[in-house]
């Protein structure tokens, strides 16, 4: 048996790739040097190096270059709770970039968004549904984001043992998620014990496991120290304790924010030098090309330079770029495999495997076809594109929207009447029309049908990046959690109508849908579903298939029991730290069948230094085929400790009848906490934990009917981690 020793693991090849870029960079001029620091990086066509833009995007598909496989965005991407399908995804993104690339490099196209550097995934932790780009994220808990974001960066950089399919790059380090309109200036406050037991987690995770290619730094400054010039974080922790090896970037513009938004330099000179000195070894940006003048003044010393080089040439030749075009098997990756057939298939089939169902009062889900002559499909988001792809998006060859998924899945058999019902936030949907203009034809379209299906909830353009999204907000944040413009009165005329009501959302973040709770008997939670939304969606409203997402975030109640936006002690927050009762827990998910999760076993009564295996028997006891989660939780017994935190998870597929057992490892490290020093401890006592398909909180219990079985045990004093 031949066994591949894939290029992250092979020290051998990594040491060899590292020396090639030494003995390049000593036969380069300073000028050159400083040239091959900024983003859009020049050829040197005496040494045979072809010009490169380090720039490029892919969130959820290979994004801003044409045409790709647009998948579901990345908050639907950790609803899966399926580690090995958000790997296929990445995997199937790399795929479409390295066949992009070739495209482009055939063409001599070597512009913005064209190389093979993909500054994916955003791991930043959605602590605060108010921030504009949690959707990029993972959700708000970090041993989730730590799973799909390991996975993101293996799928994404491949298997090869002599290079990487694509360059992943995990952003934005660190304790990063807004307020947007002031991440230029901000100063995020954080004690060490927050630092690693919230925000750190997940980049450990993807440097060590992932063995990530890159990390970009944040804009913002965290404890007075800007995150692109921490020596702390980029150079102690990342290199020093977690063995990083791969090169740091500067998020877009950050380096001018040293002078210009958080005034801890004078001068581009002293923006540039202080990141280079900091860790920072590539700009987003021009300010690196001050960097002659701080050599010359002696601000950096030269041997700094060209170790950021190193790093940088060593992360091209990993690629192969600067290799022949024969020696790369990824360099045979043909054109044809964008958005092919097999691509959209597997698009569907994930934007099926994110949708959550949050309530299903007397099974009005699954709609019988059969019995329906005329549905309604009403709502903003209902035949808008723009609700399927949240940012960071690519442009898919074709669209299916919910009312065309519902359409084609219907065929001539049903009629479909169809009313936009209102704008997405404005008075209006036509710019001279009365406040509301719609609504008429709302009650007109409810009259009609035998059901009628509610499309509302948000897109990027009301949450996003700062100037990326072009709302009314003007940040990208969110100012509440509540339904924009008159969607919420759309809703309780469709209700008033008397006919059966199905509410789909399409967010990238939770909604606080009090009323739909109390007043709508079925609710799907889309999220934005990717180009094969609308289809997979229909799919799921019909029965076709069986709806399995988790929510990787909380859905509050109402922004009144949050703390201040700009407060990032994580006391309060999430469903770790929150005290108060959500309206839909971190973990809940509803399906069309029933699953049992019993038997469960552990290998130890107390937890030692090897830590303890659970075992449990997954059966599926309902109707139809499905996918279940199986969620363990640990539960650290004392005064001030988290709530019970998700430690680990198995994600299986049952047919009905059908059972599997499932193992899931926990380490020593999942019974510790952190104090306040940044130290990992275990400590004497009793650790409860939970295993089954959700959180084991009250209110997840009255949702379900579900109870989540508890194991004892015992725990003895270690430190675990320095």
């Amino acid at each position: 048996m031949v066994i591949i020793m894939e290029i992250a693991e092979n020290r051998e090849k990594n040491r060899e790739y590292r020396e090639r870029a030494r003995a390049l960079v000593a036969q380069m001029t300073l000028e050159e040097k400083v040239e091959q620091t900024v983003h859009n990086a020049p050829a040197v066509e005496r040494l045979g190096i072809k010009a490169y833009n380090w720039w490029n995007e892919a969130l959820h598909g290979v994004a801003r270059a044409g045409v790709a496989t647009v998948f579901p965005q990345s908050i639907g991407l950790a609803a899966t709770f399926d580690e090995e399908l958000v790997g296929q995804v990445a995997d199937a993104i790399s795929t479409e970039g390295r066949a992009k690339f070739n495209m482009q490099q055939a063409e001599g196209d070597t512009g913005l968004y064209k190389g093979l550097t993909f500054w994916s995934p955003n791991i930043n932790i959605f602590r605060d549904p108010r921030w504009g780009r949690g959707h990029e994220t993972f959700g708000e808990d970090p041993y989730l984001t730590s799973r799909m974001g390991v996975a993101f960066v293996k799928g994404l950089q491949g298997h090869n043992e002599k290079y990487l399919k694509a360059a992943a790059c995990v952003k934005h380090a660190a304790v990063h998620s807004g307020p947007e309109g002031i991440r230029h200036s901000f100063n995020a406050v954080v004690g060490k014990q927050d630092l690693y037991e919230t925000y750190l987690p997940a980049f450990k995770a993807c440097i060590q496991e992932g063995h990530v290619e890159a990390v970009m730094g944040a804009y913002n400054m965290i404890n007075g120290v800007p995150c692109c010039a921490n020596k702390e974080l980029l150079e102690e922790i990342f290199r020093g304790k977690w063995g990083f090896e791969g090169h740091v970037v500067s998020d877009c513009g950050a380096i001018v924010d040293f002078h210009m938004g958080h005034h801890i330099t004078d001068t581009p000179v002293e923006s540039a030098a202080m990141a280079m000195n900091g860790g920072c070894d590539l700009n987003c940006g021009n300010m690196y090309l001050f960097l002659k003048q701080a050599v010359d003044e002696g601000r950096v010393d030269e041997k700094r330079l060209d170790e950021a080089l190193v790093n940088l040439f060593t992360a091209r030749m990993k690629l192969g770029v600067l290799d022949q075009k024969e020696e790369n098997p990824y360099d045979s990756i043909p054109y044809s495999v964008v958005d092919s057939r097999p691509m959209q298939q597997l698009n569907r089939e994930t934007a099926a495997k994110s949708v959550v169902l949050l309530k299903n009062e007397g099974n009005l889900l699954p709609l019988d076809k059969s019995s329906i002559r005329t549905i309604g499909v009403i709502g903003p988001n209902a035949n808008s594109r723009k609700a399927l792809v949240g940012n960071y998006e690519g442009t898919a060859s074709r669209y299916w929207t919910i009312s065309e998924g519902i359409q084609e899945y219907l065929g001539d058999d049903v009629r479909v009447m169809f009313s936009e019902g209102c704008h997405l936030y404005r008075d209006s949907v036509e710019g001279l029309g009365s406040g509301n203009d719609r609504m008429s034809e709302v009650k007109g379209v409810c009259a009609c049908s035998d059901v009628i299906v509610v499309c509302l909830g948000l897109d990027a353009s009301l949450e996003g990046e700062q100037g990326d999204a072009n709302n009314e907000y003007g940040s990208g944040d969110k100012p509440n959690l509540n339904l924009p413009g008159h969607q919420q009165e759309v809703l309780e005329e469709v209700c008033r109508s008397g006919k059966p009501v199905v509410l789909v959302l399409l967010s990238g973040s939770a909604l606080a849908v009090n009323w739909a709770d109390e007043h709508v008997p079925a609710i799907l939670q889309g999220w934005y579903p990717g180009a094969q939304g609308g289809r997979a969606i229909a799919e799921i409203l019909f029965g076709e298939r069986c709806p399995e997402g988790k929510l990787p975030v909380t859905f509050y109640r109402s922004v009144e029991e949050l703390p201040d936006f700009t407060d990032y002690n994580m006391k309060g927050r999430t469903y770790r730290y929150m005290k108060g009762e959500a309206l839909y827990p971190f973990g809940y998910g509803l399906s069309y069948t029933s699953f049992s999760i019993g038997q469960i076993s552990a290998d130890a009564k107390k937890v030692g230094p090897e830590g303890v295996t659970i075992r449990a028997l997954v059966k599926n006891t309902g109707d139809m085929p499905g996918g279940e989660t199986v969620q363990v939780y640990v539960k650290i017994c004392g005064e001030d400790t988290p709530n019970a935190q998700l430690k680990g998870l198995c994600k299986v597929h049952l047919a009905p009848g059908e059972e599997q057992e499932v193992q899931i490892h926990l380490s020593a490290a999942a019974f510790g906490l952190y104090d306040e020093e940044g130290a990992l401890r275990v400590r004497a006592g009793q650790a409860f934990v939970y295993v089954g398909g959700q959180a084991p909180d009250t209110r997840s219990e009255k949702l379900t009917g579900r109870h989540v079985e508890r194991l004892t045990f015992e725990t003895a004093d270690a430190v675990v981690e320095e």
